[in-house]
């Protein structure tokens, strides 16, 4: 018997080992294998199975597996299709899907369940003397009815020898038991909800998705009750013993996504994102492959969740171009959703208000249904929106030029009542550049073309590209003179003007550098959710999906900053960002408002977004995508090409856009330097392909890279149905 084992390697290619005979069996496709590999063991899982006999002409011998690390598959059948499937179509290696595949926690040799003393009472009687302290501790052990040596420690004021005595009479038992890390913790503890009564569009929406043969497109405006849809949804998979995924674009939406879940389905809900240590990972994924967590709420990775009798998928904010892995595997986990869904028999629901451009194309021609939710649910209405032209002198701007006087008015009116604000600025730090107002220079990375951003909390310039940083320097490094000006705000900055103009109120920050430690995410929103702020500063990861009943007042700072990306997405990016961050606005009874700052009030995005008219939008963007032959009416691929030499990557970029441009079917870019030029002490270059299908981009590209392979000092990718060209 022979296997095909894919090794722990990127290497892009599959060994053949023999089977002993004592291990044919047990073996089976997916599972975890120990096996030779040159001069050292090496891990991989088993992707082929073949009962022929060894080739007595093959000049050299095959080598047999060394064990069968866990004898139950980490794969099954249908995931490892799925697997098969990403590396095809992202021309991945398919070594590095499965690495995304399952955590690393799960996978790595000392990976095993936590293990603790538990003690517990023994019954009957006991014939021996005890002491005073020796039966008061029993009858507190008895009481409680046993539990871990240090809990017990704690809470009686004992030591492990004294349990351990007690043990050795035979009052109690003192043995390991496996002792589960829960990631959730207190989440548990919380009431648990019913199921609330649905309107006629959530009960439409509900009855399109049982129904439907297709994946459904959920378009509901913010605060409609997508989330009480799912619940429902899930619930009908749970009762027919399917399982059911629930995938979020940001960690930062996933505490509050799975209280909600747990609070209506218990300890069914399981866990997975990049925050949990080693032990909380692996005892998660193992609750979920074993069919004791049936409902698994994450980010990207959930998506490859060895859910049992996988019954729904559901990807909220579907357009959240988290979903797509920047590095190797570069998959879309909204796609490899739907393809899971196909793969297992799946209803698979894509939820937004804002629907990517692909998803509302793939229902114009009938690929997915939709189900329209135009309505709030319960007692909440859209908000106001109103534009406010940062340009026009009469907009008053205060604060540093950071707020209009429109702006400050509403946040002392809603300071005044008591009620809520969260401002929208898509830029951490203090301020974008430090420039000398003598000779013009900025203050430059080094290792990456563009210029350090200026952090005021501990007074140094950090590259956010690198995450170099320098302290901050009192004079120019160019020439010399002291008059160096900090120029572009950032959320630290914004944050200093605001408690001047209100140094009366309570600011809460959330952005890449208020979130750093574990949990912090959590903290911010349950604090803001509790009152204990009355505004929220933030990033995008506070504009989507968070539900804050007494926000009444949505501040957009700088509304323009993501129109102006060299991007052909840019605009359709801006509108979904203006009209999730609006949305976090009047949700419960009390009406919202939303104040955006622009300096192009006329922008047809923005304009769009402040009336909430997607279809338009839609409808004019679509147009001018086709026009110039961009996503959805394409596949496109950027090969992106680094070396630390600038003349290398160059000359190879070039020589690879003039092969592509050979190939018959395809539309090739020249090759150019990338819009971030240089990067951690890389030189950046990339070629842009289009084509009908993925297919003829992939092929035409593993065929050149195989004809010339690139050199040692060069690095190259290919992103397939890229997101980012930068």
């Amino acid at each position: 018997m022979l296997v095909k084992v894919a090794i722990d390697l990127a290497l892009d290619r599959l060994f053949t080992y023999e089977v002993p005979e004592a291990l044919r069996e047990k073996l089976a496709v997916g599972q975890l294998l120990s096996v030779p590999f040159g001069h050292r063991t090496a891990r991989g899982f088993a992707m082929e199975v073949a009962a022929g006999a060894i080739d007595s002409n093959r000049p050299y011998s095959l080598k047999p597996i060394d064990s069968i690390v866990d004898e139950k598959p980490f794969f099954s059948g249908k995931l490892l299709e799925l697997v098969r499937a990403l590396a095809a179509y992202t021309a991945a290696p398919v070594e590095s899907v499965l690495k995304a595949a399952v955590p690393a926690a799960v996978v790595k040799p000392n990976a095993r369940p936590k293990e603790l003393y538990f003690v517990e009472p023994a019954l009957g009687e006991f014939p021996v003397s005890l002491t005073k302290r020796q039966q008061w501790l029993y009858d507190q052990i008895a009481r409680l009815g046993g539990g871990w040596m240090q809990q017990l420690c704690r809470e009686l004021k004992t030591t492990p020898a004294s349990l351990k005595e007690l043990g050795r009479i035979g009052l109690v038992t003192v043995a390991p038991r496996q002792k589960r890390r829960d990631p959730l913790g207190g989440l548990r503890r919380i009431l648990p909800t019913k199921p609330l009564p649905l309107n006629d569009e959530q009960k439409a929406a509900l009855a399109a998705i049982e129904s439907a043969d297709k994946p459904v497109l959920l378009f509901g405006v913010t605060g409609s009750g997508k989330t009480e849809v799912y619940l429902q949804a899930i619930a009908r998979e749970l009762d027919a013993g399917r399982g059911a995924i629930v995938m979020v674009p940001e960690i930062s939406l996933t505490p509050q996504t799975v209280r909600r879940f747990a609070s209506r389905f218990g300890e069914k809900v399981a866990v997975l994102h990049s925050a949990l240590s080693d032990g909380e990972r692996y005892d998660e994924w193992h609750r979920i492959r074993s069919g004791a967590a049936r409902v698994v709420v994450g980010p990207r990775s959930a998506v490859f969740a060895p859910v049992r009798d996988l019954g729904l998928i559901v990807v909220d904010e579907e357009h959240d171009q988290s979903y797509k892995q920047d590095d190797n595997p570069r998959y879309s986990a909204r796609d490899a959703a739907v393809l899971r869904g196909r793969l297992e028999g799946a209803r698979v629901v894509l939820g937004s208000a804002t629907p990517s451009l692909e998803s509302w194309m793939n229902v114009e021609r009938g690929k997915y249904a939709c189900a329209a939710m135009a309505n709030r649910a319960g007692a909440g209405t859209l908000p106001d929106v109103r534009l406010v032209d940062m340009s026009d002198p009469k907009s008053g701007k205060q604060g540093g030029a950071i707020f209009s006087q429109e702006l400050l008015d509403a946040i002392a009116l809603r300071l005044d009542r008591h009620e809520q604000t969260i401002l929208f600025l898509n830029r951490r730090g203090y301020s974008r550049s430090v420039t000398c107002a003598a000779c013009g220079a900025t203050v430059d990375c080094p290792d990456c073309s563009l210029p350090y951003t200026y952090h005021q909390a501990d007074d140094c310039c950090r590259c956010h590209i690198c995450g170099g940083w320098i302290p901050t320097p009192k004079v120019c490094p160019a020439c010399g003179a002291p008059a160096l000006q900090y120029k572009g705000i950032g959320t630290q900055r914004a944050e200093a003007a605001l408690a001047k103009c209100f140094r009366n109120a309570h600011i809460l920050r959330m952005d890449a550098d208020s979130t750093s430690r574990k949990n912090s995410h959590d903290d911010i929103l349950s604090a803001f959710r509790r009152g204990e702020a009355d505004v929220l500063l933030g990033t995008q990861m506070i504009a989507k999906g968070l539900d804050f009943p007494n926000v009444t007042l949505v501040g957009v700072l700088n509304a323009d900053s993501s129109l102006n990306m060299p991007d052909f997405r840019a605009a359709e990016r801006t509108y979904q960002l203006l009209a999730q961050v609006a949305g976090r606005a009047g949700r419960a009874e009390l009406p919202g408002e939303v104040i955006i700052q622009t300096y192009d009030p006329s922008a047809p995005a923005i304009v769009a977004a402040a009336r909430g008219d997607f279809a338009a939008f839609a409808k004019d963007e679509l147009s001018a995508r086709k026009e110039c032959y961009f996503p959805p009416y394409c596949h496109l691929a950027c090969v992106n090409l680094r070396s630390k030499d600038m003349n290398v990557v160059a000359a190879w970029a070039e020589m690879y856009s003039k092969s592509l441009m050979k190939v018959k079917g395809l539309t090739v870019s020249e090759a150019v330097p990338s819009a971030l030029e240089k990067a951690e002490g890389w030189y950046r270059w990339q070629v842009v392909v289009r084509a009908a299908a993925v297919s003829s981009i992939v092929r035409a590209w593993r065929w050149i890279v195989g004809e010339r392979p690139p050199p040692a000092a060069l690095r190259i990718a290919i992103d397939v149905d890229a997101y980012n060209l930068v």
